[in-house]
């Protein structure tokens, strides 16, 4: 059954705890608190939950808190718990009603939470706090659209085109996993471990005899004497690489045996039958590298225990291969979120449609501008931003012109227009430096994603915190509480100086 405590029923006055001292209301957990929609939040979460049967659930509002001091603080799932119960002013962020030193939930509870909420639910969280950025806002800096035109040609679905506003920024990444860096044989050496590992579990003496001679010391041995080396020849790779292909098939062998006798296959748990036929892939495509003296192969796995990670190659200076899932990344005045996020490599350029249309859907209106690398500005997309009135600051196909009609200042305008485009870089550099985007902890494919949807969610309540200083006329924390339509309209209507002089006098 769904547990939830309501937004306005939870107040810094009636907060209990044991010390003298009332909380600072400008402590920056109190001050996110008043920020964050937690209504809105808990009713895209509970669509997951059920009202009518089971046990009470854990306060969805402690849920959504907890996963967002992990990503904030940059904390594994064990010190996120621990955090929250030494920390005060945390407690009150996850809507406890008074100090307590008990754990708010056991820690595993996250792996079901990064379980039940995906790329949809995350997606809708970032849309709701955009539009609380929207409200934060003066009127006439906000990117919707208000006309009564484009109300009506939204509801309508007609074709005319609002006016265009904003600039919008896209890009792609990479969110490393933390896996090891694979090496052919490394990845035999822990297979033949592993198939080594589920012989015994499955070799009964009684009934098989003596275990089948494996050479598992004769192995190892092999593997440490080349491992060892700081410089390999090629030659000694592939021998050493040759040497464990040839150990790798004989335990397969030896399990395939086993498991035809009757129960043997039950003896294994989920776990292991899933990293056995994991094994068996990966022999194969080794085995298939090894006769083509190549060292590429469709979906290459590259980590038993997250084979659904995959090689990238980015060529980047450093670093030309990248492990994990590439993300296409949209950015709009400092909020960025994720239209497209895949395990395999795609040509990011054949996603700035759907971008482009994202765009309109969240803020009403096409952008103005776009920003983006050349990769995105093929001939097709640019064909498609012409009609939709979209401008671009790109190099132009074709040949460059013999006379540039561009003045000194039109070129610099145009110089300085691209270089805002660093500003979803800036992104980048944000996530992987401060929030873990790159070292995903996760070993599921699912959780996996979810917990880079987290981060970029996160990101965007920061940046929300950051717009409520720059604009504190406008941000009033209980009008998340007063759902008045009337007050929406004034928002959207008045001036910045008739609202200022009639409401702050």
């Amino acid at each position: 059954m769904i547990n939830y405590t309501p937004q306005n029923q939870l107040s810094l006055s009636l907060f209990k705890h044991p010390f003298q001292q009332e909380l600072d209301r400008e402590n920056r957990w109190i001050k996110l608190a008043e920020l964050v929609p937690w209504d809105e939040l808990a009713n895209v979460y509970s669509r997951h939950l059920r009202n009518d049967t089971g046990r009470l659930s854990v306060d969805i509002r402690t849920v959504i808190a907890a996963l967002i001091i992990k990503h904030k603080m940059n904390l594994d799932d064990r010190g996120t718990v621990e955090m929250i119960q030494e920390n005060i002013y945390l407690q009150y962020f996850c809507g406890l009603r008074e100090f307590t030193t008990k754990r708010v939930f056991e820690p595993s509870l996250f792996v079901d939470i990064r379980k039940r909420l995906g790329g949809k639910e995350f997606d809708q969280f970032n849309k709701l706090v955009i539009e609380k950025s929207e409200q934060i806002k003066p009127p006439q800096s906000r990117i919707k659209t208000r006309n009564k035109s484009a109300q009506q040609n939204k509801d309508d679905g007609s074709s005319e085109l609002a006016s265009n506003r904003g600039t919008l920024k896209v890009d792609a990444t990479v969110a490393d996993q933390e896996v090891n860096y694979p090496t052919d044989l490394g990845l035999l050496h822990t297979s033949r471990e592993q198939l080594e590992r589920i012989i015994d579990l499955l070799h009964i003496k009684s009934e098989d005899g003596d275990k089948p001679r494996d050479y598992r010391r004769v192995a190892r041995k092999d593997y440490l004497n080349l491992a060892k080396k700081k410089r390999k020849s090629k030659k000694q790779i592939r021998k050493g690489v040759k040497s464990q292909l040839q150990y790798v098939a004989r335990d397969l062998r030896f399990i395939d045996k086993l498991i035809k006798k009757p129960g043997r296959k039950h003896q294994l748990v989920r776990r292991d039958n899933d990293l056995l036929e994991t094994i068996r892939k990966v022999y194969q495509q080794q085995k298939w590298m090894y006769d083509n003296r190549t060292h590429v192969c469709p979906d290459r796995i590259i980590s038993l225990y997250q084979p659904h990670v995959r090689p990238i190659v980015r060529g980047k200076e450093g670093r030309n291969t990248e492990f994990g899932s590439k993300i296409n990344v949209s950015e709009v005045n400092g909020f960025s979120w994720i239209n497209t996020l895949s395990w395999n490599a795609f040509n990011e350029g054949g996603d700035l449609k759907n971008q482009v249309e994202d765009y309109k859907r969240t803020y009403g209106c096409y952008p103005k501008s776009l920003l983006a690398d050349k990769i995105y500005l093929t001939r097709e997309n640019r064909k498609y931003l012409k009609e939709k009135g979209i401008q671009i600051y790109g190099k132009p196909l074709g040949r460059p012109p013999k006379h540039n009609s561009e003045t000194p200042a039109q070129k610099h305008y145009k110089k300085k227009q691209e270089a805002k485009r660093n500003h979803v870089e800036g992104k980048f550099g944000q996530g992987k430096r401060g929030y873990g985007l790159n070292n995903i902890k996760a070993r599921l494919a699912e959780t996996s994603e979810s917990w880079i949807h987290a981060i970029f969610f996160v990101m965007n309540l920061t940046q929300l915190v950051e717009l409520a200083k720059k604009y504190p006329e406008f941000f009033v924390p209980f009008f998340g509480y007063l759902k008045n339509a009337l007050l929406n309209e004034i928002f959207a209507f008045f001036t910045y100086q008739k609202f200022k002089y009639a409401i702050l006098g």
